[in-house]
């Protein structure tokens, strides 16, 4: 099932001919703490991500990609660069404007799926649009093809413990895709499934970016799944090293 988003943002192959990246990172460093006991997270980060694409941040523990991807999403602000989202710089916004722009324009996608457990799979998606300020009549279409468009709808009023570990992931992916975002980031969405569910997980990614053309953006360290993605960058001791 389609999401039919592309009234609201551009296509896949629109957005690539206009040539401009949907996120870009310019020398950003990230530094926790001070003096001696400082940690240098990032240290001078570069990438850019062209709408269209699905992109996996590689590195081991402490590399630095939860950092980069969180970064990434305005979940966090750089102690030193500039991350551009459409060509608008947003590392110097207020928290209050980066809300917004989550809220609005990205979707988050979190390793322990963050569902409410006293809620079905219905209501943890028609919650993500209620904090994304969609007007309430658009829930109930929203909310249901969302859950169609991952393969759960039949299951949409069971709650988090009747669903198994990939089909909490899918519900996760629905409440991001809801309210049509153009980009889409997920911090080790797999690391709790089994391989088959990862693959299950990451063909949802594909389908939305083969045939909605959004960007997702996810870390791992799942070699399966590099096989999978459109290009990978390479972190390591905070540093981007490689990119393919």
């Amino acid at each position: 099932m389609e999401l039919n988003i592309h009234s609201e943002s551009m296509s896949a192959g629109e957005s690539a001919f206009a040539g401009e990246p949907i996120i870009r990172a310019v020398g950003i460093k990230r530094v926790f703490g001070r003096g001696s006991g400082a940690v240098h997270a990032l240290k001078g980060a570069h990438l850019s991500i062209p709408p269209g694409r699905l992109v996996a941040l590689k590195g081991r523990s402490g590399s630095g990609k939860t950092t980069l991807i969180n970064l990434l999403g305005a979940l966090d602000r750089p102690s030193e660069g500039a991350i551009y989202f459409n060509g608008q710089e947003i590392s110097g916004m207020s928290e209050k404007q980066r809300n917004v722009l989550r809220k609005t324009q990205m979707g988050l996608v979190f390793q322990s799926f963050a569902l409410i457990p006293l809620m079905s799979a219905y209501e943890n998606v028609e919650f993500g649009l209620r904090i994304a300020g969609v007007p309430a009549k658009h829930y109930k279409e929203w909310s249901e093809r969302a859950l169609d468009y991952v393969g759960l709808k039949p299951r949409m009023k069971h709650r988090p413990f009747e669903l198994s570990g990939g089909e909490q992931q899918r519900v996760a992916i629905a409440r991001a895709i809801a309210h049509r975002p153009k980009l889409i980031l997920a911090d080790e969405p797999t690391a709790e499934l089994d391989s088959k569910m990862g693959l299950q997980v990451m063909k949802v990614f594909k389908d939305l970016v083969a045939a909605e053309g959004m960007t997702i953006v996810l870390t791992t360290h799942d070699p399966a799944i590099m096989e999978i993605v459109d290009q990978v960058y390479a972190l390591e001791d905070g540093q981007i090293v490689d990119q393919g």
